[in-house]
């Protein structure tokens, strides 16, 4: 096998059909008879010229063998987006390079439920981390490997310890989420627990803004910043510290609130409200 640019061997599984299209292009340089052709390949970063090797993309151009260069692959990739993007808008204007894919590839794997550390192996990275680096972990796939994992552990857990809740512990439950909503958006205090904070909610780390209530920020910013005018005319420089506090945690919310409007939402697989039927 062809050393990896850290030198060491790669075991690179393949599927029936992959193997298939790999036989094709081996069978392709092999066909007068003769093994696959050893050419050098000019590496322009560091600026040398490899040992012969048998490489697989390679390619005759009248009577000279060569190896398919990065330029050739990245314009092959173009077109092939430019042709997709006549009946996929989705792909005009994208810019794929070979090692993309790879990155595709490793997403695609972990995301799927193969362990990180196998991802690892099968992309030939020594660290972790690098891994890590590859792939892209979006809300609804945190969402969707935690719900599984718990289906999986309640499936080797006596079925007594998931009982259906009765009415009082439903009401009980359901009178938390009901009182961690206030005027700006939501609480995200955990369950059971009261209000730490008095219900200076500006000031509150677990202050959810709900989008909705931009434009009330502004009015409590507009209203603080009239305060704090009054404040330096009277001196009052305790207040002053206090309110300068309160408008930096408003902006730093308001500023997230912002982000959080332009991301799309996840279902989080909470459960809705009985209807009264059903608590019957």
């Amino acid at each position: 096998m062809t050393p990896s640019k850290t030198d060491r061997e790669r075991v690179i599984p393949m599927s029936p059909e992959l193997f298939h299209v790999v036989a094709c292009l081996i069978r392709r340089h092999t066909r007068d008879g003769q093994p696959v052709p050893l050419l050098s390949r000019y590496d322009p970063h560091d600026k040398l010229w490899s040992t012969p090797l048998p490489f697989l993309f390679q390619r005759r151009i009248g009577a000279n063998r060569g190896v398919i260069g990065t330029n050739t692959v990245l314009n092959m990739i173009r077109r092939r987006c430019e042709a997709l993007g006549e009946e996929h808008p989705g792909f005009r204007d994208l810019h794929f390079t070979p090692h993309d894919f790879r990155r595709i590839f490793a997403t695609e794997l972990v995301n799927s439920g193969l362990p990180i550390h196998i991802g690892a192996a099968l992309l030939g990275h020594l660290n972790i981390q690098t891994t890590r680096g590859y792939v892209a972990v979006f809300n609804e796939d945190v969402i969707r490997h935690y719900v599984t994992h718990l289906d999986n552990r309640r499936k080797i857990r006596p079925s007594d310890e998931y009982r259906p809740a009765s009415t009082e512990e439903w009401d009980e439950f359901t009178e938390h989420f009901d009182k961690r909503k206030v005027e700006l958006g939501s609480c995200g205090r955990p369950y059971g627990t009261p209000c730490q904070h008095e219900h200076a909610c500006i000031r509150c780390p677990m202050l959810h803004v709900n989008p909705k209530m931009l434009a009330r920020l502004d009015e409590l910013e507009k209203d603080l910043l009239a305060r704090r005018d009054r404040a330096e005319r009277e001196g009052w420089a305790g207040e002053i510290e206090g309110l300068d506090l309160t408008l930096a945690l408003l902006r730093s919310k308001r500023d997230e609130s912002q982000r959080a409007a332009r991301r799309p939402a996840v279902d989080l697989g909470i459960p809705e409200r009985r209807r009264p039927q059903e608590s019957a």
